[in-house]
């Protein structure tokens, strides 16, 4: 009994952290695409309108385009102009900032707090 509650224990927190990381973090697409991939084309932003249906703003290559995007089809709601895109642009002040921790490292610091 014990040994099945610890395993269970054991089990969500490792699926809580890897759904803090690849699901919410929306890095699960990033990560399952071969080396390499990404540099030409790039979701930069999403809005969740509804059970699978959200809004995109995708780069592919120079041109940025606005997709709506639900569980059936995909549909190219606009294509942005120069001025529009560079709302998503990335702010070079920012690129310095340091990333927030993983779940992993949150944890840990935790319970190393606790431990003391």
């Amino acid at each position: 009994m014990l040994l099945g509650t610890v395993a269970a224990v054991v089990a969500v927190l490792f699926l809580s952290y890897w759904f803090t990381k690849y699901v919410v973090g929306g890095g699960a697409l990033q990560k399952a695409l071969p080396s390499g991939a990404g540099k030409r084309m790039q979701v930069l932003d999403q809005f969740v309108l509804g059970k699978d249906q959200k809004l995109l703003v995708v780069r592919v290559a120079q041109r940025y385009f606005l997709l709506g995007v639900s569980a059936a089809q995909m549909t190219n709601l606009a294509e942005l102009t120069a001025e529009e895109a560079a709302a998503w642009q990335p702010d070079p002040a920012q690129e310095g900032e340091p990333t927030p921790p993983s779940f992993y490292e949150s944890l840990r610091t935790v319970l190393n707090q606790r431990k003391k």
